[in-house]
């Protein structure tokens, strides 16, 4: 999700190694922006490929990434339906290839992910990035060719605006410790799960931590003047976010909110109020 922020994070991607294919899903919104990165990965001279994040249940998009077989591997960057709804499907269409994820709930034919993990890819070097945060489950992949490397990104670092922390399944302080360890990934493209490729994983990595930071600052300052629940944080914080995303702008702060250890407790009529510490 875009807060005030909608512009990208660092700068974009002029090119890409041509051995990355993006297929974008046709599910734009304000939450999913251009529509969910598809990403097929196929190193040169090689015939199999691996794909990270079917997308949603859309038949003609999951059928213009089997066309693009063959495929050997689907990989996951994390749960969210905008991301591993087609799963299954393009494992069907793909002859019931694999599908790896940390979540055994969308692992398909194989072990979930785990630290450490390095996904068979011929001709590719794939290493598993833990980046939870965005969501408990979420990962990127470092993958590399000869002297070419790109990062998958997912929803922790997006090509255009910032993203929630999905609270409870997020957490902030993973989150942040997520973008510190991205923010070492200098120089190295980022290929997200929504919005443009960006030419410096290290720099929009960097960015984020900033844009955290002051949202922290703001939150404190709201929490010390008084405010009483979660949703009049989001008003007197994300003024700036259109009200139609408020809700999810809530995620967001209730993970602040928690990092700040700031108690809660349901008021009466159902809201959340701020005890103040």
């Amino acid at each position: 999700m875009t807060g005030h922020v909608t512009a990208p994070a660092a700068a974009l991607a002029d090119q890409l190694p041509d051995w990355v294919t993006l297929l974008r899903a046709p599910n734009p919104g304000p939450m999913t922006l251009d529509g969910t990165n598809t990403w097929l990965l196929r190193a040169p001279d090689q015939e199999l490929g691996v794909v990270v994040d079917p997308g949603p249940a859309d038949e003609g998009h999951l059928a213009a990434v089997a066309a693009r077989g063959p495929i050997g591997l689907v990989l996951i960057t994390h749960g969210h339906p905008d991301h591993t709804e087609g799963a299954r499907r393009l494992s069907e269409l793909l002859g019931g290839v694999p599908v790896l994820a940390a979540d055994p709930a969308h692992t398909l034919g194989g072990s979930p992910l785990a630290a450490g993990a390095s996904p068979d890819v011929p001709g590719l070097t794939v290493r598993l990035v833990p980046a939870p945060g965005h969501t408990a489950d979420s990962v990127c992949f470092l993958v590399e060719h000869a002297a070419e490397r790109v990062v998958l990104t997912g929803d922790t670092i997006l090509g255009r605006g910032t993203t929630v922390v999905a609270h409870p399944d997020g957490h902030l302080g993973d989150y942040l410790a997520s973008l510190e360890l991205l923010s070492t990934y200098r120089g190295i493209p980022a290929l997200p799960g929504h919005g443009p490729a960006l030419a410096d994983c290290g720099a929009a990595a960097d960015f984020y931590l900033a844009h955290r930071r002051a949202r922290l600052d703001q939150v404190r300052a709201a929490v010390a003047a008084g405010v009483g629940t979660a949703a009049e944080v989001v008003a007197a914080v994300y003024a700036d976010v259109d009200r139609s995303l408020w809700w999810a702008a809530e995620w967001s702060v209730r993970a602040q909110l928690e990092y700040l250890a700031v108690p809660t407790r349901e008021s009466g009529d159902g809201g959340t109020e701020l005890e103040q510490p």
